[in-house]
């Protein structure tokens, strides 16, 4: 249960990193919200992976570049399925919101990613 509370605090923190750099970034440049996302998300899964590294999860026992390799499968995995339903709410209902169509996108993909990560990245061999 304790990894879960620290895994919803790293989301926590990760949702806040997305939703700051996605807003920042539609409303002070010229990007749009599908090319915005991308780059939030990715500022977003290194965060979280600081976070889950130091504190929801033992180290895995694997090198860092390993483990690394591993999150970022399971992250840019995640990533997919996020972005995919972040893209088909904004393509399918026009007068949504980015910052709605992130949070639905968010949650949905959050059991993935909690799986992922405790028992692909950070397992102990």
């Amino acid at each position: 249960m304790k990894k879960l509370v620290r895994f919803a605090i790293a989301g926590g923190i990760g949702f806040l990193v997305d939703a700051g750099v996605l807003s920042a970034l539609l409303h002070l440049t010229p990007l749009g919200p599908f090319l915005a996302r991308l780059v939030a998300i990715a500022l977003a899964m290194a965060a979280t992976w600081a976070f889950n590294r130091s504190f929801t999860f033992d180290r895995s026992g694997r090198s860092l570049a390993s483990e690394g390799f591993r999150y970022g499968s399971v992250g840019v995995t995640a990533a997919l399925v996020n972005y995919g339903l972040y893209s088909a709410l904004l393509l399918s209902l026009p007068s949504l919101q980015p910052l709605a169509a992130m949070v639905i996108a968010s949650l949905a993909s959050m059991i993935f990613s909690f799986f992922g990560y405790s028992r692909f990245v950070f397992r102990t061999e």
